[in-house]
């Protein structure tokens, strides 16, 4: 019989074929999901510590209370990295997600459901192909009518699979530019992040900008870009950011878990002056390769190309 990649859901491992939510969970009825991303290079997780802490914050602003501490969660995700990963073949790595929900929807739920939390965790091999092409094409941008969710509505710390606004972002995007994503303005004009990344620009008199934390998902892919930075001595800045700032910049970037880092190559149809991929990104890319221990962009080619 042919191995089966394994899923974690709700005290058990079963194969990943299997496992399936409840139409009454909450999650699914009302959308209220926490979520984590990461991924592995070389077959080892990165950031693991990282990213269980910021789910530890994001469960707090829910109310969600985990049955599985830290440890346990981790001792999981790597069982499922020991099983699974032998099964992903020549693309050589995987993504890993960890999901949590604060269970039965009590209006939709049968008699007698359990009143615990859902909690999911399961890989999936990297999408080389959608973005492979783009560390040396870079990735075009273009603002929407859809806005980033204001804070009122639930804090920018909270890491969740509430993504719609994403969705129709993305769409009226492609409409305008196929191929690009969007970048999301707040209510007052500024610049937040892209669709699922964060955004960073660069400038020969400022170094490197992201706009506030304040403002964005506190991004364990942007906090490594900004530890490179500093050990390649490029200053590193968050401040407010203005829509023709990132028109003007030399370079910018987006960072997200599993790209780890794209070049942007136009922001509504302004080519970046510094070109694609222009030295600031290359340098960066270099140290990011360097401590992971791979050529990010070059198992990508390879995984596109399998």
């Amino acid at each position: 019989m042919t191995a089966q990649p394994l899923a974690f859901l709700n005290d058990r491992f079963l194969p990943y074929a299997d496992a399936a939510i409840a139409l009454h969970d909450a999650g699914f009825v009302q959308g209220v999901t926490v979520s984590e991303q990461l991924r592995t290079f070389g077959g080892r997780l990165f950031r693991l510590e990282e990213h269980l802490q910021r789910l530890d914050e994001s469960l707090a602003i829910v109310g969600i209370r985990s049955p599985h501490g830290n440890a346990e969660l981790a001792e999981i995700a790597q069982r499922l990295i020991d099983h699974n990963l032998p099964l992903a073949g020549a693309s050589g790595d995987l993504g890993l997600a960890i999901l949590l929900t604060p269970g039965p929807y009590a209006a939709f739920a049968p008699p007698g459901a359990s009143d615990k939390p859902t909690v999911c965790l399961h890989t999936y091999r990297l999408a080389f192909p959608l973005w492979a092409g783009k560390f040396r094409t870079g990735q075009a941008l273009v603002t929407t009518s859809v806005m980033q969710v204001p804070p009122e509505c639930w804090p920018t710390a909270l890491k969740c699979r509430s993504r719609m606004h994403y969705y129709l972002a993305d769409r009226e995007a492609q409409r305008i530019e196929p191929g690009a994503r969007a970048l999301m303005l707040d209510q007052e004009g500024g610049v937040t992040e892209a669709s699922t990344a964060n955004l960073v620009i660069a400038r020969t008199t400022e170094g490197l900008v992201s706009p506030p934390l304040r403002k964005i998902l506190p991004g364990i892919s942007v906090a490594v870009l900004a530890e490179l930075a500093q050990s390649l001595k490029i200053p590193f800045t968050y401040r407010d950011l203005t829509l023709q700032e990132v028109i003007d910049a030399d370079e910018a970037f987006l960072t997200s878990t599993s790209p780890c880092m794209l070049p942007v190559s136009r922001v509504n149809g302004h080519a970046l002056r510094g070109g694609v991929p222009g030295p600031i990104y290359e340098r960066l890319l270099a140290a990011w390769n360097q401590l992971v221990g791979l050529d990010i962009a070059e198992q990508a080619r390879r995984g596109a190309a399998i």
